[in-house]
């Protein structure tokens, strides 16, 4: 039987576990709906797109790695997500089959974090890809102090402080950790396959916070060492379901029942 369905798309894809989050709870709402992944890769976009767009019981996706600004081209943008966060991770379509995007990351990282002073405070982000542009993103709204860009291409770190009017510097990738109220690895740094990221925390305040978005594995090598610190650890869940749950209530016009979350999580650390 045909039944409305949303999706998550990404290259690659099988390691998501955005499926199981929001059947989880379409099936805690009895909602007779689906939510799928599906492998696509940058040169299918076009044909994927074009494809939903006239499928009726599509609501439309979630976009990962590595489709984030890419996915831009492809849909209308009514809130003007290219000039503010600059990049998206939901895409919806409308009964007409017009499609347009938000990002509901940004909301999803600060989620576990509104208990966290960091207005004024030091804060490292690790990466500068479309993950790294939600989170620039909400720490710009909130306020945060000198913030510490480490990346590949330094000139790319350099300049998204400037997009999002941040004060701060841009390091490479193996600069040493300045001390920090929040670190954060806004990369794919850690995912299983590859490289890890393990840096060097010693210098870090004891109030340090360590947040990793990476989710597989969930128990990453910089988390390790922050634990190993003592440190407070936000891992890669908290996002993720975070910005699942603003994305569920776009498909399927109903808030994700967030007060099942403790039996979300042990199915997803299964």
């Amino acid at each position: 039987m045909s039944v409305p369905y949303a999706e998550v798309i990404g290259d690659p894809i099988a390691h998501s576990k955005s499926p199981l989050i929001h059947r989880f709870w379409l099936d805690k709402l009895g909602i007779d709906a689906d939510y799928r992944a599906a492998h696509v890769t940058a040169d299918a976009l076009p044909a994927y797109f074009e494809s939903r767009r006239v499928d009726p019981l599509w609501r439309g996706c979630n976009v990962t790695v590595p489709h984030k600004l890419a996915v831009m081209d492809f849909v209308a943008d009514p809130g003007g997500v290219r000039d503010g966060i600059g990049a998206m991770n939901t895409v919806l379509r409308s009964p007409d089959g017009a499609l347009s995007g938000t990002n509901t990351d940004a909301g999803g990282f600060f989620t576990p974090l509104s208990d966290v002073q960091l207005a004024g405070a030091p804060v490292t982000v690790i990466g500068a890809g479309g993950a790294a542009r939600a989170v620039l993103f909400a720490l710009s709204r909130i306020g945060a102090g000198h913030v510490t860009i480490l990346n590949r291409n330094v000139l790319k770190g350099a300049a998204l402080l400037a997009a999002f009017g941040l004060k701060g510097q841009a390091l490479p990738l193996d600069a040493a950790l300045p001390p920090s109220a929040l670190i954060v690895n806004a990369s794919t740094l850690g995912m299983a396959g590859l490289p890890p990221l393990a840096p060097d925390l010693s210098a870090q305040p004891e109030d340090c916070v360590v947040y990793d978005i990476v989710y597989a594995p969930l128990q990453t090598d910089l988390l390790a060492a922050a634990e190993a610190r003592g440190l407070e650890t936000i891992d890669g869940l908290e996002m993720l379901v975070g910005q699942a749950a603003l994305a569920f209530e776009l498909f399927f016009g109903v808030a994700a029942p967030r007060e099942h979350d403790a039996d979300l999580r042990e199915r997803l650390i299964a």
